[in-house]
């Protein structure tokens, strides 16, 4: 992580601390003062770079962090950040202990694990997690009694500190009715645990007296407030990207920033002649004249092979067709009437001279959402905060 807009590499990703800043300061408007804002980072910080996002985000005043996994969670303490973080995964047994040791709150989703947890000498704090109709991961409704029980009887009540549900379609405003559903199932499940005595001879009687209740990610906190509870869970939102189109359309007045930008200097330069073929497997053939660019990234940095011939890049301001096949550590474009030379900068997401190339747009292009695509941009491609 580094803090200056020098190219000293020939592809990095550039990280807006002041959007990042300004999707806080949005989400938070949506909030009671109460509600907890948590910002998801799990995945590397949806390909924005776990460490260097959470860094901003910390000092932007979100109240703690949502991991996939132990060891993410590891990094942000290794990085100095204190504040809470509640891993969404699974965790393996052995992986209880360092939770414990550093304070990092794991999920328990299903008896096994919470045999595991059980079992464990060293017990961290963990969120139970309800299945309302995801159906993922989680407890169903009718297995709350027997969760009770076994907290009862194993004296580990004390231990749970939160209890969380996810929903299956809240970023679609079509059809409100299934996200209702699933709320009404897990309010149901939050009011057996509200109302449970933990008590056993020498145990605990918490109960839910001080379990934090949560169920809204980015798409809920936008729809209505009677979701938010506790706590929200913000990821997609933060990063400037909506979960859905609908949703966009719908908060027109809102403006969210993309956190994200992703440059890569041009490394060559050559002209073509008419009928000349470009990159593996002959697939384009240029019928006229052309010059070309070539760009130091491809499949393994995360542009996708299916943009072959179809992608496009901004250099000098002006868009830039992929020509021929992606490959996996380069691709070309055409730059005919563009006015650029070798170390020129091209942008794959972001803006320049008053365009711009989104992370929607790419994924339109090759089929998938702008979720998986910027997940997929390679971790080890530098993430640098301007």
């Amino acid at each position: 992580m580094m803090k200056s807009r020098s190219p000293k590499f020939k592809t990095w990703v550039e990280i807006s601390r002041k959007a990042i800043a300004g999707n806080i300061k949005i989400m938070r408007s949506f909030l009671k003062p109460k509600t907890k804002l948590w910002a998801v980072v799990k995945s590397n910080a949806y390909g924005h770079g776990l460490v260097a996002f959470s860094l901003v985000a910390n000092k932007s005043g979100v109240d703690g962090f949502c991991v996939d996994s132990v060891l993410e969670g590891l990094k942000l303490r290794e990085n100095g950040i204190k504040k809470p973080v509640l891993v969404l995964g699974p965790t393996l047994p052995h992986l209880f202990e360092v939770a414990e040791s550093k304070l990092i709150t794991v999920t328990i989703s299903n008896f096994e694990a919470l045999n595991n947890f059980i079992k464990s000498k060293k017990k961290p704090k963990f969120h139970l997690k309800i299945d309302s109709g995801m159906h993922r991961q989680g407890f169903y409704l009718k297995d709350i009694p027997q969760v009770i029980k076994l907290f009862k009887v194993n004296k580990i009540g004390e231990f749970m500190t939160g209890m969380y549900t996810h929903f299956a379609s809240a970023k679609d405003i079509n059809y409100p009715t299934y996200t209702d559903m699933q709320f009404e199932i897990f309010q149901k499940a939050a009011d057996k645990i509200k109302r449970a005595d933990f008590s056993s001879k020498g145990g605990s009687a918490s109960g839910g007296k001080n379990v934090i209740f949560h169920a809204a990610a980015t798409g809920a906190i936008f729809i209505n407030q009677k979701y938010h509870l506790g706590a929200v869970r913000s990821g997609i939102g933060l990063y400037g990207l909506w979960p859905s189109r609908e949703l966009m359309i719908q908060n027109k007045d809102i403006k969210l920033n993309p956190v994200l930008s992703w440059h890569v200097l041009i490394s060559e330069i050559k002209n073509l002649k008419k009928g000349d073929f470009v990159g593996y497997d002959l697939v384009e053939r240029v019928m006229k004249s052309t010059k070309m660019a070539i760009l130091p990234i491809g499949y393994w940095h995360g542009f996708p092979r299916s943009l072959s011939g179809i992608g496009e890049v901004l250099i000098k301001g002006r868009l830039a067709r992929v020509l021929g096949r992606v490959s996996m550590d380069l691709v070309v474009v055409d730059v005919s009437g563009i006015d650029c030379k070798v170390g020129d900068r091209a942008v794959i997401v972001g803006g320049q001279n008053g365009n711009e190339i989104s992370a929607s747009d790419i994924a339109q292009k090759f089929g998938t959402t702008h979720y998986e695509f910027v997940t997929r941009i390679n971790p080890l491609i530098e993430r640098i905060i301007v």
